[in-house]
């Protein structure tokens, strides 16, 4: 059950893509429009095997010919594409935390998105891959409240959904009114606990009930009471408890909104979540920002680059 946009493409043969990708590729010139029409409508599995297709009839790699023949946006978004799937948050988080400067951006976004089976995946694969621990990577390159937070998400140690418990609902509520809004300063532990650790079903409640106690949405009493990284990944944390496609939907409207493109969120939304829920995410974004994610895209993007991203979205919400 899947709610991407991407789905296996059917009926599939890995020799033809292959053969059809080096003919786009060979001689004079470049034929863009039939290497994006073909990977974009190939699910991240299909890839794979056109990729080895590409390797057993040719000699040749074909995310090399890629690069070789593709530049800029269109190269990144078509390289992002062909990465194997199990593969693909670890390799973002190993480039945001190496060399000068950590993209806290990229970590906020995937550790309070993905679902602990996810983050222990992650972790795993961070291992085998890199041979080292994402854990002590993430904490060599950050610090504070804001590592705290991150180090907590890590465990993936959430409590699972069930049953939701309303004394211990009114008690959380209680302990993060007293800790925010009735504190001067703010006791920002109980904060990371709280939102690291209880189940989505139990926060969720927790949530409309601080509301009820406070008068503020607790997203308002991050705003006010926290800053820097740690309140966009309070934040961050607190949407996706709300809904995992309405934080994807915000993260896309805010790369292309206002003057100037935040083209690796864009490429890494819309391709990490093209076989998830990318259709879900459509849906909130045609609900909270009064025009369609392909209307956003058309407007915002040009050329062979936009032609793929629109492909990859799969239709407009009129």
């Amino acid at each position: 059950y899947t709610r991407g946009t991407v789905t296996a493409f059917s009926p599939f043969d890995a020799r033809a893509d292959a053969e059809a990708l080096r003919k786009a590729m060979k001689g004079m010139g470049t034929d863009e429009e039939t290497i994006l029409k073909i990977l974009t409508s190939r699910n991240n599995a299909q890839r794979q095997e056109i990729a080895s297709a590409f390797k057993t009839l040719f000699g040749r790699d074909l995310v090399d010919d890629l690069k070789s023949e593709l530049t800029g946006k269109l190269e990144t978004l078509m390289v992002s594409l062909m990465r194997p799937a199990y593969l693909f948050d670890a390799h973002a988080l190993k480039h945001a935390i190496k060399g000068a400067g950590t993209n806290e951006k990229v970590l906020t976004e995937i550790l309070a998105s993905r679902t602990p089976a996810e983050v222990q995946n992650i972790k795993q694969v961070y291992l085998q891959e890199y041979e080292a621990n994402l854990e002590d990577k993430i904490t060599g390159e950050t610090s504070g409240h804001f590592q705290r937070l991150l180090v907590v998400l890590l465990q993936a140690n959430r409590d699972p959904d069930g049953r939701v418990d309303d004394g211990l609902v009114e008690q959380d509520a209680q302990v993060l009114f007293r800790a925010g809004e009735l504190k001067w300063g703010t006791d920002e532990e109980k904060f990371i606990t709280i939102l690291g650790t209880r189940s989505v079903s139990h926060l969720r409640k927790v949530f409309d009930k601080y509301m009820t106690i406070s008068g503020f949405q607790i997203e308002e009493t991050i705003d006010r009471e926290t800053s820097g990284d740690l309140e966009k990944l309070l934040l961050a944390v607190v949407k996706c408890v709300r809904s995992v496609p309405a934080y994807f939907a915000e993260t896309l409207y805010r790369s292309m909104k206002g003057a100037g493109t935040d083209d690796d969120t864009l490429i890494r939304v819309m391709v990490s979540r093209s076989e998830v829920d990318l259709l879900d995410i459509r849906q909130e974004f045609r609900k909270n920002f009064a025009k369609s994610l392909h209307q956003m895209i058309q407007k915002d993007t040009s050329g062979d680059y936009r032609k793929a991203l629109l492909l990859l979205c799969g239709g407009d919400d009129e």
